[in-house]
């Protein structure tokens, strides 16, 4: 008979939970809830707190005074709304013009997510923070007596040193800048700001023109605000050509920092031969995207090579080398105030398919800029196996505003919403790997509209672990928060350390991911992790010669695998390095994998691998999975293992079937047919058993989880079988 004595009975009513789905699948949309529907009644939704959170407040997306439209959050946009014109910028753009590297520049790690431009900020970071002239968002509004402009920046510790200019107008000829900025442009008056004093000039003559400009600064929203009198110019309903630029400023020769070969405490480095002091430009709309695919390289040593020339991870490609030739007419806008006086509602240059990259609000804020010493993997060493404690690191982006990438299809979405794609960057790369590649346009080609989620991670080097790890979930919740999603129908990859990532996400994680698909994944994690992906199909591409992630490193989790009797496909590639199969750009398997596939939220047999030394302060614990929640450790530290059979479904496992080897080739890649071995650990049937009000538990070094009765196709006072020590077990109805 089994054995009742450590269990506990609990009667509870649940209200069913919200799913995050629900509207149309436009970014200006948002609803109020994120993250995947939990089944009603669940005592537990999949996946961590963070990810059913609401949108945090952030300074720099308020509006006080006159501006009352709401931000695009769409980089490299255009709008006009609410009587406003507002363009969006790209984050971490701020790299200025492309000329001779500093060799004291600190963007180190970024080997697979170059940037073009060389400019480099003064060794101040109490100062500049390697971030004081990036541009987040600029606006424009008519007022009755004025006409009103904002400007956002993404770090702001001593307005007196940032500074910007707005080239009005038009001219036959380019302009050049006050201030010696070291560009030009059309324009027929400037309008340059530093701190709280603006300056209107005659751009032909260079005579100051009255009455002067207002300014006020709001260092909290790290906002500037600028009013030009009628009196002084007055663009009534015209059409006004305006290029826009920021960089620093020099307090004592009161012009901007002129850069020079090498930054000191008080000047940039990186100087283009035109020594312009531009950082950042604005307007840029159709920057280009990095293709992994272009060039041919194998190994890191050439895909290093390759990518340096590629150099547009950080969407200023297009900035960097129109800078360098020091005339910025050809990036401008050209703002109809006709349409401002009549309030026009035209977000026709806002993209709403394709590849996008956007911009959310984090929960978490470390400080401002770019901290180049957050470095969350010194010399590429991966932290905290199971039994080792996490360390913790906020990434080198450390302020609030984060961006994440986005592919969105043309078609509409199920009455269920979107299929998901998240995909997790490489080691030294950056949210744009992916972004214009075959392998995001492949993947996400399912039965049903998919969109494609590329998160951050706060910086290069993170193999999604702490902080990283947090903002994968956030940048998920925002998008459910604008996008409705089929929460059943989400699928996770990664390549190199985002194929680590994958694997640690997904035994973190299972319920949430129908399938999962790492890619040149080390493993350096316990091959105990793997038992909980019971219910959740793998699919691994290896490369027989890889040189940073050795293929032979991957038996120790095949044979894992294969002892737990998963679902787990892995095909290695004869002669392939560890950049082979990213520059062969070519997925259509996967594609196939994929296929419709649904998560199983209530599987008849759950497994889960709990390790407390990967949970970060950064999320909610990773201590549930499908049906079987709030598990408690016998020892705090120590990790533990849950295998929990549910008997009601008149279904037994299904037969673990033998290793099917055989051998294929995968075509129109970049490099040619390529061979592979596939070894796949597959089910058969499952065989039909007596339907049974019974619950059968294994546990080692837990002591106690509870049971949504429902879920698990029980009734309140199921039949409770332990198979080794007895545990508490709450039930749940």
């Amino acid at each position: 008979m089994p054995t009742r004595t450590s269990m506990r009975l609990r009667r509870r009513v649940t209200a069913s939970l919200a799913a995050a789905v629900g509207v149309a699948a436009i970014a200006a949309s948002p609803v109020t809830t994120a993250g995947p529907a939990a089944a009603a009644g669940s005592t537990q939704r999949p996946g961590p707190d963070q990810l059913y959170a609401p949108a945090p407040q952030a300074p720099q997306l308020e509006n006080t005074g006159i501006w009352t439209a709401p931000p695009i959050l769409v980089s490299g946009a255009e709008k006009y709304a609410q009587g406003e014109f507002l363009y969006q910028d790209f984050l971490f753009d701020d790299h200025g013009a492309y000329g001779t590297a500093d060799s004291t520049d600190p963007f180190v790690g970024g080997d697979f997510s170059p940037k073009r431009g060389t400019l480099t900020y003064p060794k101040s970071q109490g100062t500049f923070a390697n971030n004081a002239a990036d541009l987040v968002e600029l606006r424009v509004k008519p007022l009755a007596d004025s006409t009103a402009f904002r400007a956002t920046l993404n770090t702001m510790l001593d307005s007196s040193r940032t500074a910007f200019t707005i080239a009005l107008g038009d001219s036959s000829t380019p302009r050049s800048w006050p201030g010696q900025a070291g560009v030009s442009s059309r324009a027929s008056r400037f309008l340059t700001v530093h701190g709280s004093v603006a300056t209107l000039t005659d751009a032909a003559t260079g005579a100051t023109i009255s009455p002067a400009p207002t300014v006020t600064v709001d260092t909290v929203r790290r906002q500037v605000d600028v009013r030009i009198p009628h009196a002084a110019w007055n663009p009534g309903t015209s059409t006004v050509r305006m290029s826009m630029g920021t960089g620093l400023w020099d307090t004592t020769a009161n012009t901007y920092l002129v850069p020079a070969a090498t930054a000191s405490t008080t000047k940039p480095g990186g100087a283009s031969p035109t020594k312009a002091a531009i950082f950042n430009l604005a307007f840029r709309t159709d920057e280009p995207l990095a293709d992994l695919s272009a060039g041919y390289f194998n190994n890191t040593t050439d895909g290093k090579a390759a990518v340096a020339q590629e150099a547009k991870f950080w969407r200023e490609r297009g900035q960097a080398d129109t800078l360098r030739t020091g005339d910025v007419s050809g990036i401008s806008a050209d703002v109809d105030f006709a349409k401002l006086a009549g309030r026009v509602l035209d977000d026709t240059a806002v993209p709403k398919a394709g590849h996008i990259d956007r911009i959310f609000a984090s929960s978490k804020s470390f400080g401002q800029g770019v901290d180049y010493s957050k470095d969350c993997a010194p010399n590429g060493t991966y932290y905290a196996l199971y039994g080792t404690a996490i360390v913790e690191c906020t990434g080198r982006y450390v302020g609030q505003l984060q961006p994440y990438g986005l592919f969105v299809p043309t078609t509409a979405p199920a009455s269920t919403g979107y299929s998901t794609v998240v995909a997790l960057h490489s080691l030294s790369a950056n949210y744009n790997q992916f972004q214009s590649s075959t392998m995001i346009d492949q993947m996400t080609n399912l039965p049903r509209a998919t969109l494609a989620i590329s998160p951050a991670g706060r910086g290069p080097d993170s193999y999604w672990r702490t902080y990283a790890e947090a903002d994968l979930f956030e940048a998920w919740a925002d998008v459910a928060r604008n996008y409705p999603l089929d929460s059943t129908r989400t699928y996770l990859t990664g390549y190199s350390a985002g194929g680590t990532g994958t694997l640690r996400v997904a035994a973190r994680w299972p319920d949430l991911f129908a399938k999962a698909v790492p890619i040149v994944a080390a493993f350096p994690l316990a091959t105990d992790t793997l038992r909980s992906l019971r219910n959740l199909p793998m699919q691994s591409w290896v490369a027989q010669n890889d040189e940073s992630a050795p293929a032979a490193s991957f038996e120790n989790p095949y044979t894992a695998a294969y002892n737990a009797g998963l679902r787990f496909d892995v095909r290695t590639f004869a002669g392939a390095q560890h950049l082979t199969l990213a520059n062969n750009d070519e997925y259509g398997d996967v594609t196939g994998f994929f296929g419709d596939s649904q998560v199983d939220r209530n599987p008849s047999h759950v497994t889960y691998f709990l390790a407390p030394a990967q949970d970060s302060v950064a999320l909610s614990k990773a201590n549930h999975a499908y049906w079987v929640s709030n598990i408690k450790l016998s020892n705090a530290s120590q990790p533990g293992y849950v295998d929990v059979r549910s008997l009601s479904s008149g279904r037994g496992d299904p037969a673990v079937l033998p290793v099917s080897t055989t051998s294929g080739t995968l075509t129109g890649g970049t490099h040619g047919p390529l061979s592979f071995t596939r070894r796949n650990l597959a089910w058969g049937a499952a065989p039909v058993t007596p339907v049974q009000d019974k619950l059968e538990v294994y546990a080692n070094g837990v002591t106690e989880i509870t049971i949504d009765a429902a879920r698990a196709g029980l009734s309140c006072s199921p039949q409770i079988t332990f198979l080794n020590t007895p545990i508490t077990v709450n039930v749940v109805c």
